[in-house]
């Protein structure tokens, strides 16, 4: 098993991890280089096979248990960290975004009624979801400022009666394919802005993919989508939560989410600093192998020290949210340092291999592609600074210190 990680908190996760890791290195690695892994993700069918390869072996929403409990967050990072080690171990595994923060929060805030619906086919893999949050810039929609929301959901009827939902969202994850959505949409006029969460079964008509964006990143089923919201009705049981209540209850998803997009992606550093590694000390040039030469020796000695650092950062961030705290500030410190530590690793490893790293013959090449996409991703890293800065002002002038 990988040495990498930190020993697991509990003897349940560290069983549960060493299965989850034994799965992927086993079973999914080997379809990275499938046909069916492309652009914009891994194809349906893929996706529902390597899911069910997952149930056979057990392994299967595995930081969910039988009972319906969340492992704790500590638990998670162990887990989650191991799925990674493949661009293709959380979709196999079901531990992804947006399905991993999506379910997390249904579980939260969800009715009995809407966790049978919504949740359940979720959390045994045999849906796919979609968070739909972010709008277009170029219309002047929610981005990293979600209070700038365009989307509009007007309640007809008085209370009780059906919602009607008009927008457009953008870089929408998993949108094609998706068997259930989260809406957010700004309901009512007032300052500040309001908005709520509406569960949706998809597909539906009035919810239309106008195109899949190119991006970056390559490993999400579904790609990323803009989306046309137009006349979509939705009852008012199918509210997620309180009317009015979506900015809060985002945040209940975020800070968690944050960090299981650092869990996830150490472990695909961590994948990648072996690949590096096992070529260094295979490859020789100028009459010995490359470890031995300082300058490429150094950099994995750098990345060791990385990979401890963003190991210990996530699990101290997991253990704030276990201990019950919103762990706002601290998921922004921990989301800022892992994606930084996490892309500074994955560029090194490609570094290392030359040519080869920048060739899709290794995995090296789209895990560099998938971190650099994590800076963005929950929040680019300026936004999470520009947020800690406002604290420390407002802590400063709040504490009058000495």
């Amino acid at each position: 098993m990988n040495q990498t990680f930190g020993p697991s908190p509990t003897e349940r996760s560290r069983q549960i991890a060493e299965r989850v890791e034994a799965f992927v290195r086993q079973t999914v690695i080997p379809y990275e280089s499938d046909p069916r892994c492309g652009a914009h993700g891994p194809s349906e069918d893929l996706v529902l096979e390597l899911r069910s390869l997952a149930r056979a072996a057990g392994v299967l929403t595995p930081h969910i248990l039988p009972d319906g409990h969340h492992l704790s967050q500590r638990e998670t990072a162990a887990v989650l960290e191991r799925s990674g080690l493949s661009p293709l171990g959380p979709v196999a595994v079901n531990t992804m975004a947006p399905d991993e923060g999506n379910m997390f929060l249904l579980s939260k805030i969800g009715t009995p009624q809407q966790k049978e619906r919504f949740l359940a086919p979720l959390v045994s893999g045999q849906q796919r979801s979609a968070f739909f949050m972010t709008e277009p810039a170029a219309e002047g929609g929610a981005g990293s400022d979600p209070s700038m929301l365009m989307t509009t959901a007007v309640q007809h009827g008085g209370a009780g009666g059906d919602w009607h939902i008009h927008g457009r969202k953008m870089f929408i994850t998993g949108a094609v394919g998706a068997k259930v959505g989260i809406v957010m949409a700004r309901t009512g006029q007032g300052t500040p802005a309001r908005a709520t969460m509406f569960l949706v079964d998809l597909p539906h008509p009035a919810v239309k993919i106008e195109r899949v964006i190119d991006t970056l990143d390559s490993s999400m089923p579904g790609g990323h989508a803009q989306v046309l919201i137009d006349g979509l009705q939705v009852p008012d049981a199918h509210v997620l939560g309180s009317a009015h209540e979506g900015f809060r209850y985002a945040q209940v998803r975020l800070s968690p989410a944050r960090l299981s997009h650092c869990m996830r992606w150490l472990g695909g550093a961590a994948r990648a600093h072996e690949i590096a590694v096992r070529y260094a000390t295979s490859r020789s040039a100028f009459g010995k192998l490359l470890v031995d030469h300082e300058g490429v020796g150094f950099m994995l000695a750098d990345n060791l020290i990385d990979l401890k650092q963003a190991e210990l950062m996530t699990d101290w961030c997991a253990g704030v949210l276990d201990a019950g705290s919103a762990g706002t500030a601290e998921s922004s410190m921990a989301k800022v340092a892992v994606s930084d530590l996490l892309f500074r690793i994955a560029d090194r490893c490609v570094q290392v291999m030359g040519a080869s790293g920048v060739s899709g013959d290794s995995v090296v090449e789209q895990i560099f592609r998938e971190t650099r996409a994590f800076r963005i991703y929950d929040g680019p890293t300026e936004t999470h600074k520009w947020s800690l800065t406002k604290k420390i002002k407002r802590d400063a002038l709040q504490g009058g210190g000495q």
